[in-house]
This record gives C-alpha cells, structure tokens and sequence, in this order.
C-alpha cells in the first residue's frame, strides 16, 4: 500500500518516533510517505534524522520528508495526525503559574480547569487552520486524527466548525486496563474485558470482566487497598470507586483537578497525592516532567539517534491507537478501541453535541460506535460539569468573547471550589494578556483587560503550589538514571 500520512507538531520526538515505529510495524505499511511538519526548523531535523535512521536500518521504502511549510506538507494526505502545544512550554508555565497566584492548583492543566482551558484558546484558531488546510490540500475525504490536548475541545473545533472527518485518541483508558489487569493477577490485559465510556479523561470502567468472570465494585476496591503500590499513588482514584462504585481510567494527578472536591484546600492535597511520580498529583507536575524531558533530549540526542538504527520488532508495538485505526481502515482487519467522537447518541445521557470518548469497532467502512450506552448518574453528573465547561471552551475560543471565556473558567469545577468571580475575572484578564501573543481572537480585548489589571484590587499571592518540585538537572537526572540501572 502506498498513501501519505502528514503529522503535524512532529518536533514533539519521542511521540512521533512511537507512532512512526507503529506504523512500520503493519506489513502493508512499509511503501507509505510520511510528511513531518512543525514550526521549529530544529525539532524537525532531530525527529527526521531519527526517522530515516530507523528506515535505513530496516531497509523498508518508505519516504521521510520533514517541512516547516505546514500546507506542502499537507498536501494529498490521506491521513493527518495532530500532536501540537501551541505556545510550548513558556505559554503552559502560565497556565500553571497564574492560577496559583488564586489558589488554584492544578497537576497538569491540560484538559479543563483554568490551565486546559487557557490551552484550549490557544490550540483552537491553529486546529481551526489545520481543517482549512485539510479540507483545500489534502486528499479528498482526508482523516484528521488528534491526539492534542485539550482532546474534547479541539476535537469538538474540529468537527463542528472545522468541517473535516475528526476523531480524537487517547492512551488513557489502556493505562487504567494494565492497572487492573495487575491487581487481578491476570497474566495478560488481554485477559480482561471492558467497556469503558465517558469523555476524554473522565471515561469509566462500566463493565469489567476477568476470563469472562464480571468483577464488581468491592472486589476491585479490595484489590487495589491490597496492592503496595497503587494503594499509595492512586488514593483519590480508589476514593472515588469507593463512593461511585465505578474506576476511572484517567491518573489520580489529571482526575483530581477535573473533580471539586479533593484539591480546593491546600491542607487537604497531600492526603490525596503521592510523590513518587508526577503523574501522581504533584502540583506542576507535567510541567515539571516535560521541562525534564526536553532538556534531557535536547542533551542526549546523539544516544536517541544511535538507539534508532535496531530492527523494528511489531511484538513491542504500542497501543497508541492511531497505526491500529490505520491498519483496519485500509486491510479490513477489525479493531476494537475507544474514541473520542461526537456523541449524537452514542451515550443516551450525555448531550449530543458533546465529545465523548467510548467503545467503537473500525473496520474498512470506518469508525463503528457502539451506541446506547448509559452511565451511572454519579459519572453522568461529572462529565456533564465538564461538558458545560468545555462547549463555553469552544464558542468563546472561536468568538473570541472574553466575557464567554470568563464564565467557562467560572463554572470549571475546581476553580468554582477555590477562587471567587471577582478573581476569576481578574485571573483570565491576567492570562489572556500574558498569552496574546497566541491568542489572535482576543487582540480586541487585551487594551481593555490591561487597564482592568491596572485598577484593580483583587489579592493574590506568591505560590507556588501544596506540592511543588523544582526541576532537575541534566546531572541529577543522569545520576538518578544511574542509580536505577544499578538497583535492578
């Protein structure tokens, strides 16, 4: 088979080499051209260098081409997949950094409260930009599929105002089948059966079966107290099982600041969190561990680049969901997986035009969702809040109506718990004019929001945060590198 496949954000490395190394490892994908644009010149030569080095060592006849031209680039692919941070790490250390100065305390800040938000007003005019493309150069009937966060939001630009065949995927229903597999002694996730459904970051494990065996509420929460690790990293996850008598797929870090209730004090988030990883709860954490990760590339490239030239081996395929989607739509051979897609029904009490993300089977007439799945109301009710936030997201996004923007952080559940409207107001204000440079729709607002900032007399503070590390250098990071090297 040969088609071209664009990815867009393709500076983000490590990413982009996995789904490459996916894609080779389909049979029928080894003749294919894969176009790799970016706005940083620098990002691309490090991730074709890595690409074509992996090509060479395995002797297939794909073509790598790497341009900053974003339409060429586009042009006549079948297949477009989306990985970009507009404004990178200098636009997300606001989106942590401000809302602290409000009490506001988030561990990623990518998907809602007042940092997924912010994130989603820079990424929407550029997605918005990418379905023009899409929809003048590439290949007719081209699928654009969005691994960027905030996943509901763009997906949800991209479907109802960009126009182009949209689907968003996400890794976070796999991560919590591989913990459950883990607790339940299963040799192999693929010994467990689920269905899992809800929106991006709030889907939930609504059926779980075991060798055919239906696991329910108390034995999992049994089996999670008992386990050494997870009974410590994911306390506020196991707490919410408890009470909703259903387990969520996304990390106790990402689910404690979609919820009200377990971060809106100070002295009550670290009986909610664990240190021993970012992803855990830390405050900033992401942030943190992207810093970490770029400069830890930026400096041991050379070691990335020689790692490349092994053999592809399909048995350490990941379970990224794109190369799976790929192979079904061209060869017919069926996958089973969870997207994110508008939901017109597919969950009969969430609204239809929200972005769920549910159980669908893809096949060579396209992605097939299961439909008529109800979730318990306590799950309802969740997603529902975020659902609220996130369509308030894409209109004000796309409008550029600061005051719609306002009232969508005013109504994001943690930020209702902690700040008051007089904070939010001045909070977003303060936000919109650090990003302006990335926020084009809200030009018109910023002189105002300026002299708004000038007069005012809301308090805020110097924090940073219940749970804050600093990051660590290149050194200590290879030491600690060391160290666990010697310990296993």
């Amino acid at each position: 088979m040969s088609f071209k496949i664009a990815i867009i954000g393709a500076g983000s490395v490590g990413f982009t080499k996995k789904l490459f190394t996916d894609l080779l490892c389909v049979p029928e994908f080894r003749d294919i051209e894969v176009a790799l644009t970016d706005i940083s010149q620098h990002n691309l030569d490090m991730i074709r260098a890595i690409l074509e080095k992996i090509v060479e060592a395995n002797g297939f006849p794909v073509k790598v081409t790497a341009d900053t031209d974003r339409r060429r680039a586009l042009e006549g692919a079948k297949y477009i997949i989306s990985c970009v941070r507009v404004g990178g790490l200098e636009a997300y250390a606001d989106d942590i950094r401000i809302p602290l100065k409000y009490g506001i305390d988030q561990c990623v800040g990518d998907t809602i409260c007042a940092g997924g938000i912010l994130y989603g007003q820079r990424n929407i005019p550029v997605i918005l930009d990418f379905c023009k493309d899409i929809r003048e150069v590439a290949a007719s009937g081209a699928k654009f599929l969005n691994y960027a966060n905030p996943m509901a939001m763009n997906t949800w630009a991209a479907i109802e105002y960009g126009k182009v065949d949209t689907v968003g995927l996400c890794h976070g229903v796999q991560h919590g089948a591989e913990q459950i597999a883990e607790i339940l002694g299963a040799k192999s996730v693929s010994e467990l059966d689920y269905i899992c459904s809800g929106i991006n970051h709030q889907t939930w494990f609504i059926d779980l079966r075991l060798n055919g065996r239906k696991i329910g509420k108390d034995e999992l929460v049994a089996a999670f107290e008992a386990h050494p690790v997870f009974s410590q990293q994911e306390k506020l996850r196991i707490d919410v099982l408890k009470r909703f008598g259903v387990y969520s797929t996304e990390s106790n870090g990402h689910l404690s600041e979609y919820l009200p209730w377990y971060r809106k004090r100070p002295e009550e988030i670290a009986r909610w969190i664990d240190m021993s990883d970012w992803i855990h709860g830390e405050t900033g954490g992401y942030l943190r561990h992207s810093t970490e990760t770029r400069n830890w590339f930026e400096t041991e490239f050379p070691q990335f680049l020689a790692s490349a030239a092994k053999p592809i081996d399909p048995a350490k395929r990941s379970n990224e969901h794109a190369s799976h989607i790929l192979e079904a739509l061209e060869t017919g051979r069926v996958y089973r997986g969870h997207f994110n897609v508008k939901n017109n029904g597919v969950i009969t009490n969430l609204p239809a035009d929200a972005i769920i993300e549910s159980p669908g089977f893809v096949d060579r007439f396209g992605i097939n969702m299961v439909s008529g799945v109800t979730l318990p109301e306590a799950c309802a009710a969740t997603c529902m809040a975020s659902i609220n936030v996130q369509r308030m997201s894409v209109h004000s996004a796309v409008s550029g109506d600061i005051d719609l923007l306002k009232l969508a952080v005013l109504h994001d559940p943690l930020v209702g718990a902690v700040a008051t409207p007089e904070e939010v107001w001045q909070m977003v204000d303060e936000m919109v004019v650090a990003q302006a440079r990335w926020l084009p729709q809200y030009a018109h607002a910023v002189p105002a929001a300026k002299e708004r900032l000038a007069k005012s007399s809301v308090k805020t503070r110097d924090w940073a945060g219940a749970a804050r590390r600093n990051v660590r250098s290149i050194e200590e990071l290879r030491a600690e590198k060391s160290a666990l090297k010697k310990a296993v």
